[in-house]
């Protein structure tokens, strides 16, 4: 709508800390969107950037005026969201902010689904874990987030909960994959490559290890998932992961060709992790993202059924 161009200029400039950088994206010139900032900042009678030599900044006049464009963005679109439900087809764009975990497998399968009943909603999803997925929220800029990772806000009000129980992956020549459950202890003296320390499913195994006084001889570290289940193939390293991380038959019916499999860790070494489902406290969410995480919590039920809480 015309009216929220303007709005939409001063939130693009705030995202990008540049005025030129927000002109390439916005497809204008810098001398134009400069002069629209301006005009805002005389009708509001203050200034809203700070201009610094490496761009601009909000000042705290600003944060308050940027929040509430983003309050009213939010709930424009709920409410163009609930008009275009009336018509039988249902329309609305929804934001995601997800941990990789859910990234892979979990979230293509999902959205997929949904567009091939509601084709006319749109997605923007953003790889967010933790304080970031959970600020998101705060900001408006995702309506749903999926954390693996204990929540810290009280503004995050979990829709629902899925436990996971930590798995221990390999090679199908691996020691090991002849084990039909690991035990810490098993995994003692075997190399091992691992998430980094900031990842949920790393801060859940390093509970396991140090209630079980294990250590693990980690040779490689990475943030990459891919990475990490890739190189199993290549050196006989053990891995670990959890279920809505990996290919969901690897689990339910893996093939005998496979050359990864997975096995469970015991759960008196390692106990479940929780995924979290949530939003922003209070918010009430446009229809599409509404209805989208019906289908998430569905979705989820149908592949964990009494691990989940809602």
């Amino acid at each position: 709508m015309r009216f929220m161009t303007s709005l939409r200029f001063i939130d693009a400039v705030a995202r990008e800390k540049s005025i030129r950088k927000a002109a390439e994206k916005l497809a204008i010139t810098s001398t134009a969107l400069n002069r629209r900032i301006l005009q805002i900042e005389d009708e509001i009678g203050q200034p809203l950037f700070e201009r610094l030599a490496s761009g601009v900044r909000l000042n705290t006049a600003g944060e308050l005026f940027v929040q509430h464009i983003r309050t009213q963005t939010a709930e424009l679109a709920r409410v163009q969201s609930q008009i275009a439900d009336l018509s039988g087809i249902r329309r609305g764009h929804v934001r995601i902010a997800s941990g990789a975990d859910t990234m892979r497998y979990f979230l293509p399968e999902t959205v997929a689904r949904y567009r091939g009943e509601h084709p006319a909603v749109t997605f923007d999803l953003v790889r967010q874990s933790g304080d970031a997925a959970e600020q998101a929220l705060r900001t408006l800029e995702a309506d749903l987030a999926l954390i693996f990772e204990p929540i810290k806000s009280a503004d995050f009000q979990t829709m629902a909960t899925a436990r996971q129980q930590l798995y221990c992956m390999m090679s199908a020549n691996h020691p090991l994959a002849k084990k039909p459950m690991i035990r810490l202890r098993d995994c003692v003296g075997q190399p091992a490559i691992l998430p980094r320390a900031d990842a949920g499913l790393r801060q859940l195994l390093n509970v396991g290890l140090i209630r079980r006084s294990v250590e693990l001889g980690t040779v490689i570290e990475s943030n990459s998932q891919e990475f990490l289940q890739n190189y199993l193939t290549h050196e006989m390293v053990i891995s670990f992961q959890i279920p809505i991380a990996m290919p969901s038959d690897l689990i339910t019916a893996p093939l005998k060709t496979s050359a990864i499999v997975a096995r469970p860790v015991d759960l008196a070494d390692v106990p479940a992790g929780i995924l979290h489902i949530g939003q922003l406290k209070g918010r009430v969410l446009p229809v599409a993202a509404a209805k989208f995480l019906d289908s998430i919590i569905t979705e989820l039920g149908a592949r964990y059924g009494d691990d989940i809480d809602q």
